[in-house]
């Protein structure tokens, strides 16, 4: 039987508006419950513009996937905004300085779905090189294509990986455990794993990998890192994978490549436009190639590695809202907090300027309260003070106060 947890929120439960998007795992939503959290609006598409504008001013805490993006636009309709959740590895679908610059940390979950983008990948390096996509084609318009030509073993085949994080990584294991020769790309340096070999540049992996795969995050240097002058720069017939980011391969180059039979063959997870649901209609210019594995941007959606981000997203949320701690938020500062049961907790997010501190103190020491704790951690751009007081009188006073200092950004008050 469950103990009754002490309440550490200034704003009773049930009004605590959680909007969350896209299908959410449903551990999410019994997670949320099991913090007596029950105003709870699931919607299993992404929403975009005016829709997403009524839907998010609101809400005080928001789960997104990847298709529902947060802009500053957005943003700043979202007053009533404690907290974001991305329920993926990145956390590029949400513009993370507007977030920070209006007290919003977000926080997503970077090594759940780890294993599941891998396996995929790994399967992918098989079919491809075994012809599988162009054989299963033929069978399924009744044709028999029982043939070992260009169908080889990945055992003693080249593997280059660009982007030697959390996901490239164990690719590289699992592919060397096949036998593949395993070499890596990275613009920072990192270990090895095994017998993995660096590549100082791009051009040198892909021209010496019989299979690439990418793993790299979205940004403005990875648009459009695979176009045709590197498509060219790979071996001919050699396969491409990408279950990273849609805008990182030049899909027309892509298909070009494809045409002209330099690249063999292809497997394509992610997409530079996406429909917005399952309703929605997918076209794409690499539909036409047999030999092209073509899947809707499922390389996490294994339902291990969905659960587990639903919890684990969920779980910082819930303590981000309860406790205060921000351990886990990729654009915030990082303050790791324990419940203080016998204090009254007070959280300061501010513009980090000089004498903020004293403001905030001053408030609490002017009126003879005792400071039992304090933590502050800041950045270049905000501060983030967490008060608790003895006293649990006079709060509505005190934030009063503490939201009249002019470097104010946010401010909220844990019984």
């Amino acid at each position: 039987m469950m103990t009754q947890e002490p309440k550490l929120y200034s704003l009773a439960k049930e009004k605590i508006k959680i909007l969350l998007l896209e299908g959410m795992h449903e551990n999410a939503l019994e997670l949320f419950h099991h913090h007596d959290y029950t105003n709870i609006e699931y919607i299993k598409s992404s929403l975009e513009g005016e829709e997403l504008i009524e839907k998010i001013k609101d809400a005080h805490l928001i789960g997104i996937r990847s298709k529902t993006n947060l802009t500053e636009e957005i943003l700043e309709h979202a007053k009533k905004l404690i907290a974001i959740g991305c329920y993926s590895i990145g956390t590029n679908q949400v513009d993370l300085e507007a977030a920070k610059l209006r007290g919003i940390p977000v926080f997503n979950a970077p090594f759940s779905n780890t294993r599941s983008v891998a396996e995929l990948v790994i399967s992918e390096c098989i079919f491809l090189i075994r012809g599988i996509p162009e054989k299963n084609f033929s069978a399924h318009n009744g044709k028999w294509s029982k043939d070992a030509s260009h169908s080889f073993e990945v055992r003693g085949k080249n593997l280059g990986i660009v982007g030697y994080g959390h996901i490239g990584s164990q690719v590289s294991i699992l592919a060397e455990s096949l036998g593949m020769n395993v070499y890596y790309y990275d613009i920072e340096k990192k270990l090895n794993l095994g017998n993995a070999k660096v590549c100082s540049k791009l051009d040198e992996l892909l021209s010496i990998s019989d299979i690439i795969t990418l793993h790299v995050p979205e940004t403005d240097a990875t648009k459009n890192l695979i176009s045709a002058r590197e498509l060219n720069l790979m071996k001919k017939g050699s396969f491409l994978i990408n279950a990273a980011r849609g805008t990182v391969v030049n899909i027309e180059d892509l298909a070009e490549a494809l045409e002209s039979k330099h690249i063999a063959g292809a497997a394509v997870d992610v997409f530079p436009e996406e429909p917005n649901s399952n309703k929605d209609m997918f076209i794409n210019p690499l539909q036409k190639f047999p030999n092209v594995i073509l899947t809707p941007h499922i390389g996490g959606s294994t339902s291990e590695a969905q659960a587990n981000i639903a919890l684990e997203v969920s779980e910082k949320l819930v303590k981000y809202c309860d406790v205060g701690s921000s351990i886990g938020a990729t654009n915030f500062v990082e303050i790791s907090l324990t419940p203080h049961f016998e204090c009254q907790r007070y959280l300061h997010i501010h513009k980090n300027q000089p004498g903020v501190l004293a403001k905030i103190t001053n408030i609490f020491t002017s009126k003879n309260l005792n400071i039992a704790s304090q933590y502050l951690q800041t950045d270049p751009l905000i501060g983030y003070v967490i008060i608790d007081i003895d006293s649990k009188e006079d709060s509505d006073g005190i934030l009063r106060e503490l939201r009249a200092i002019p470097e104010t950004i946010k401010t909220r008050m844990l019984l």
